[in-house]
């Protein structure tokens, strides 16, 4: 009887462990198992495993095989399993020497010819694979250009089984990755901010928004440029550094959505249909995956007709957004996901849309107007930003100046985002962006001028502002300041927050 042990991963979420494939040969009834909580797709490579390796000349019909996965208690699914599983198996029946396969780790779905086939999540599991001590790794070839970003692991590329059998038996060395050059100082080229004309207030708030991470919700009625203004809002942000692209592109590895650079080299951009259900816009599906919200993480996530989502998802969104992850449970497995995405949403004034409009007459109640928005509950509280728009006209346009391009307005978000980030250097506070500060660190950094106090203190008394608001209008100037690059909130940022937090539909 001969035993072999090969070392693989499971990637639960972006959670990954080591799984230890244990093969077990004898002679006798020729029979293939596997144990160890396969699920239905780890259960079929037996099939897949048995065709590569007649395909690779190892025949198996006079052998009793037997695979045990380890830790047995852990559940795992999904194709990428069938590579080490194949080794397991050669190097029991003395195709390969164990000795060769020290500190080696197996990646990759065979297809029944043999062929390796692209695996998904193979960035983060490779990223945890250094962490957890192996030194080398064999994927997919047509993962290289993604395993190309790991470092401190030497990885190597298969095309076929039959060049992983030839390599460990020195009669070809296995291809290395190497990364392309990649420049993250490139910005989206296709839209630009400059083609918004005739909206100054919205277009102040998408820079607002984008300087200080703040969520943003636009009410008007329809084609009043609510989509075509959030699409540019993606324009203005500061380029992603390494690390964080690196964290975008693991989570679009898991959902298959890597770029052929195999890298994720600007902030994405998502926009489900108002009609996605909450495993959708959060995450779920077995095997688990990253949701909208997620794929949107350090980017932008578009949530148009915002009132017409299902009352469950926009609560899973609620409770994601507060926690700045999205957590899924599942009877064998629990699966976390960063969920950082700026938010900005759209809406109708009311159910027919013409609120508001001089041009066109509501012919909504009071009360129907009134429980149109709030159907987003408390999520309404979550934007920092409440925009109404109106319709534009063609005298409109006429007669607007073209407005600043992306490019200008790009450089003030950059500068505003380099005083947040001295002060996270500094110690001030721990946050990168002002929209994500807590009250103890808001009294640190938006110390306000005594015009600035009197002002802030006149709205709370007038309007009834509660904490939340209070700090939400606080946050607000705070980048309006850093806009200016003012030390100090001063009582015209203050008065421009203000302005930019209460923006509502009203009767003509």
């Amino acid at each position: 009887m001969t035993t072999a042990t090969i070392l693989t991963f499971s990637l639960v979420g972006l959670d990954v462990s080591p799984v230890w494939v244990e093969v077990t040969r004898g002679l006798g009834t020729c029979r293939f198992t596997l144990t160890g909580l396969p699920d239905a797709s780890v259960r079929e490579s037996r099939v897949r495993v048995r065709a590569a390796l007649l395909h690779a000349g190892v025949e198996l019909d006079d052998l009793d095989v037997e695979i045990k996965l380890l830790p047995a208690e852990v559940k795992r699914s999904g194709g990428a399993f069938d590579l080490a599983l194949a080794v397991g198996v050669l190097v029991a029946v003395g195709r390969i020497p164990a000795t060769a396969l020290a500190g080696t780790a197996f990646l990759g779905e065979l297809s029944l010819s043999g062929e390796i086939k692209h695996v998904r999540g193979v960035l983060p599991v490779l990223q945890a694979a250094a962490k957890l001590g192996a030194s080398r790794v064999i994927v997919p070839a047509t993962n290289a250009a993604e395993a190309a970003h790991v470092v401190g692991l030497d990885v190597r590329v298969a095309d076929q089984l039959f060049d992983v059998i030839a390599h460990f038996a020195g009669e070809r060395t296995l291809p290395t990755t190497e990364a392309a050059v990649i420049d993250l100082s490139t910005f989206r080229t296709e839209l630009d901010l400059g083609e918004v004309r005739a909206q100054p207030l919205a277009r102040r708030a998408l820079e607002v928004a984008a300087a200080g991470g703040h969520n943003l919700l636009f009410i008007g009625p329809p084609g009043c440029g609510k989509t075509m203004m959030a699409r540019r809002l993606a324009t203005i942000l500061p380029p992603l550094s390494m690390e964080e692209a690196l964290e975008v592109t693991g989570i679009h590895s898991i959902s298959g959505l890597v770029p052929a650079s195999g890298l994720v080299t600007v902030r994405p951009f998502r926009a489900p249909h108002h009609t996605v259900n909450p495993a959708a816009l959060v995450g779920g599906g077995d095997p688990v995956r990253p949701g909208e919200v997620s794929l949107a993480h350090l980017g932008v996530l578009f949530l148009d007709e915002l009132p017409e989502f299902r009352r469950g998802a926009l609560e899973a969104l609620r409770v994601t957004l507060d926690e700045g992850k999205a957590t899924i449970c599942r009877a064998h497995a629990r699966a976390t996901f960063p969920a950082k995405p700026l938010l900005v949403a759209g809406s109708n004034p009311c159910p027919c849309g013409f609120y508001g409009e001089p041009t066109r007459e509501c012919g909504c109640s009071p009360e129907r107007v009134k429980a149109y928005l709030s159907r987003l509950g408390t999520l309404l509280d979550r934007f920092d930003l409440r925009i109404t728009l109106r319709q534009i006209t063609q005298a409109d346009l006429a007669k607007s100046a073209p407005g600043e391009p992306s490019a200008i307005v790009r450089e003030r978000v950059l500068r505003a985002r380099a005083l947040q980030a001295q002060r996270v250097k500094s110690g001030e506070v721990d946050v990168k962006v002002n929209a994500s500060l807590n009250p103890r660190e808001l009294a640190k950094v938006a110390s306000l001028d005594p015009a600035g106090g009197k002002l802030i203190a006149a709205a709370v008394e007038k309007s009834g502002l509660r904490a939340r608001a209070h700090d939400k209008v606080l946050r607000v100037a705070r980048t309006i300041a850093d806009l200016d690059g003012s030390a100090t909130v001063k009582s015209v940022h203050v008065e421009e927050a203000l302005q930019l937090s209460s923006s509502s539909p009203k009767k003509p």
